[in-house]
């Protein structure tokens, strides 16, 4: 398996057809004061298309997209594509890290530098990595599996190949949130012969079946916390979860739907206190959402939340991981569990840190002091 280049360039056509798309919206109703407390608030998602369609300018973001060496390789009959940038140290470290859902490989942009070349961001040549950011299968410029139970299990067999066969790193480093975190935490399982240890924003919910230890007080706190937040939060996983096919047709179609549905969760899971631009410029929400557009992904995205409810997870057998694990969690509160819940699934934590800012997209938000903390764990292990 050898890897080819890879240039993004999306025709100019399917850009024209975007803003023809954009300029003929049909615009909902809403009710007087609602905010976005029913959703995506009317006033400010007109004004972000109306930058969309006047301001936005994708060439730009392409060229950003391009200044990084993209690659594409087909790995068992699927065709992965990724970033892989050498680090500038003594000694690069491989990492592979792994985005998350409504994110393309674009969360990294900010934090694939700083990893790369620590010395040109304030750090040591020393904790210089060499950084592989793929695009997870069904996003992006990755191509969408077909088949049924294409679950994180499957996506991390696909890393470990990637890392191994295609570059040629036998044991390597991994990195990941949300969903992201999920594969992270999979290769740590299923391939811990190759793994050095493991970095994640976010913990694999653990075994509470027979035979597991009785909750404790935090813990049982943070269960009524993910309660409520699944009753007010989750409706767009149980509809992933359950019919992501229905959903596709209005998301695939409608530019301004497909925003909607997006940036939402941008605004909801963000340290931003309402005003999702504290968080993220309007070019870092329509580039990612351009992706999705550009290579009509959404749906092959939204999958995994099926594959994920109807195919049994090893975690849910009461199976840990036993690599060295650093934990990072977000000021998202449905993310920041205690730390006994986190032992649940992973046997040997070095780290355990609480983020003091950045919300659930972290890498966008804090790259800063996430890629510290990467730094930080990953140390003794060079």
């Amino acid at each position: 398996m050898k890897s080819k280049p890879f240039v993004i360039s999306v025709p100019h056509s399917a850009i024209d057809d975007l803003y023809d798309r954009l300029a003929r919206t049909r615009w909902p109703d809403e009710i007087d004061g609602g905010g976005w407390d029913y959703g995506t608030n009317l006033a400010y998602l007109k004004e972000l298309v109306g930058y969309w369609r006047t301001r936005f300018d994708w060439t730009a973001q392409e060229k950003l997209l391009n200044s990084f060496p993209n690659f594409r390789v087909e790995i068992d009959g699927t065709k992965v594509h990724f970033i892989h940038v050498h680090g500038k140290g003594p000694k690069s470290t491989p990492l592979i890290i792994t985005h998350g859902w409504p994110s393309t490989f674009f969360e990294m942009y900010k934090i694939i530098p700083m990893l790369v070349d620590p010395a040109a961001h304030g750090g040591d040549p020393a904790d210089a990595f060499d950084v592989v950011a793929p695009s997870l299968p069904g996003y992006g410029f990755s191509e969408a599996p077909r088949a049924r139970g294409w679950t994180s299990d499957k996506t991390a067999n696909l890393w470990a190949k990637l890392m191994t066969r295609v570059l040629g790193y036998y044991r390597f480093a991994a990195h990941g949130g949300d969903v992201g975190a999920g594969v992270t935490s999979r290769l740590g399982l299923i391939h811990p012969a190759h793994i050095i240890g493991i970095h994640v924003t976010a913990v694999v919910p653990p075994y509470l079946g027979t035979g597991s230890v009785p909750l404790s007080d935090n813990e049982r706190a943070f269960v009524e916390l993910q309660q409520q937040w699944e009753r007010e939060e989750d409706g767009y996983g149980h509809i992933q979860g359950t019919r992501p096919q229905t959903l596709a047709y209005g998301l695939n179609d409608s530019p301004v739907g497909l925003a909607s549905w997006i940036v939402e969760k941008y605004r909801a899971w963000s340290e931003c206190g309402g005003n999702v631009e504290r968080s993220f410029t309007k070019d870092e929400l329509l580039t990612n959402v351009t992706l999705f557009w550009a290579t009509q992904t959404i749906n092959s995205s939204m999958r995994h939340y099926y594959e994920s409810r109807h195919n049994p997870q090893p975690f849910s057998q009461g199976v840990k991981v036993s690599v060295p694990c650093g934990i990072c969690l977000t000021t998202e509160p449905v993310d920041r569990c205690p730390r006994e819940w986190a032992e649940r699934t992973y046997s040997d934590i070095l780290r355990f840190t609480l983020l003091p800012r950045g919300g659930h997209f972290a890498a966008l938000e804090a790259p800063d002091i996430l890629v510290n903390d990467i730094r930080d764990f990953f140390r003794p292990f060079r």
